[in-house]
């Protein structure tokens, strides 16, 4: 039975090329569209549970999609994403400018890296695999409304390679690989 992942929907922040991190805004009306886009696509995969991270863009990514199928969203605080410290609110472009090796090491999915003043990928890795043995013990199908990085955490955790952040449209799904 299988687990979805899939990304929430655009801000305008996310479109300016920022780092959110923790920071909450809303959906912009492209994120809307998104999530309505992807609330028809699982239309028909029989979900029987959808989650959420507690943050609003992913929230209401996973409203729009539960909504379509008959569902309520449950709200998992693991599948936050990390918290990046002093990255928050910063321009990817300038961080990559600036910091190369430690941009170069975030691209990379490296788990010792550690967000400045913020949080280790291998911590949030940790939170990943929590919220994902939770939503394993649960119903399925389901899908797991949450963010680039919460993604990546629980493809690594999962033995699946670990595509970039920028690899993973705001929208997408991908399916997690369970073992047999």
């Amino acid at each position: 039975m299988r687990i979805w992942l899939a990304r929430h929907g655009v801000t305008d922040e996310n479109t300016a090329g920022g780092i959110l991190g923790r920071r909450d805004p809303p959906l912009s009306d492209a994120g809307v569209a998104q999530a309505e886009v992807l609330a028809a696509r699982m239309r028909g995969a029989g979900l029987t549970a959808v989650w959420s991270s507690p943050l609003r863009r992913a929230q209401r990514t996973a409203e729009l999609v539960a909504e379509a199928a008959g569902l309520v969203p449950v709200v998992l605080d693991d599948l936050a994403e990390s918290d990046r410290g002093d990255w928050e609110g910063r321009l990817v472009a300038d961080l990559a400018r600036e910091s190369p090796e430690l941009h170069a090491a975030f691209v990379a999915g490296d788990p010792a890296f550690r967000f400045p003043g913020g949080e280790s990928l291998a911590e949030q890795r940790a939170r990943t695999r929590s919220a994902i043995a939770v939503v394993t013990a649960g119903p399925r199908p389901a899908l797991v409304v949450a963010h680039a990085g919460t993604i990546r955490a629980a493809l690594a955790n999962s033995g699946a390679p670990v595509p970039p952040e920028s690899a993973l449209a705001h929208g997408a799904v991908v399916e997690l690989p369970l073992p047999a």
